[in-house]
């Protein structure tokens, strides 16, 4: 690999503006730019997450998905540049659906909470929805593929799954809300 970054402040952003991947500037301010902070953030919660005590198998999806995120990350940079596809998608779906299966059914909503790894997988989930938002804010002239919100949809879904693998994983249960629970102990 060559070297990327042999100037790291290069003070162009000064005027309010950044740089995209193909030499244009836009307002760091723009949508665009919004959804790329997003996805970087996300990415590094998930660092976070990784940092913890994981089982394997989750810390090598986690790892994929990294590697995706970065993708996405100079997808939305690199105005044209297609990256995230139904392939991944399909393989956040399989994730789903592989972690799901030994969970059992819900019967009551889920508070974030439980192991450290469940909590941060729950806050993961959050700034994926964020991202995910800020992705769909992005006008379809920027961004006209729809892989990157599909991907964050999917991630949503499977970080909630993953947050209550790592609960069972650590030998907690999940953090059950308990519905009217003041309205008996005021009577």
């Amino acid at each position: 690999m060559s070297t990327r970054l042999s100037i790291i402040s290069t003070r162009t952003g000064d005027d309010g503006t950044t740089g995209l991947g193909d030499g244009s500037r836009v307002p760091k301010t723009a949508a665009l730019i919004h959804a790329l902070g997003d996805v970087d953030e996300l990415n590094s919660h998930i660092g976070v997450l990784r940092s913890l005590e994981l089982p394997e198998d989750v810390d090598a999806l986690l790892s994929d998905i990294q590697h995706d995120l970065f993708d996405m990350g100079a997808e939305l940079c690199i105005p044209g540049h297609q990256v995230i596809g139904s392939v991944h998608v399909e393989r956040l779906d399989a994730a789903i659906r592989h972690y799901n299966e030994p969970l059992g059914i819900l019967k009551e909503f889920i508070l974030p909470g439980g192991s450290p790894a469940a909590a941060q997988a729950h806050v993961l989930r959050c700034v994926a929805r964020r991202a995910e938002r800020s992705v769909v804010a992005v006008p379809s002239e920027a961004l006209p593929q729809d892989g990157p919100r599909l991907y964050l949809n999917r991630l949503s879904d499977l970080l909630f799954v993953l947050a209550r693998t790592l609960n069972r994983h650590a030998g907690r249960p999940d953090v059950l809300w308990e519905p009217k629970r003041h309205e008996s102990s005021t009577s």
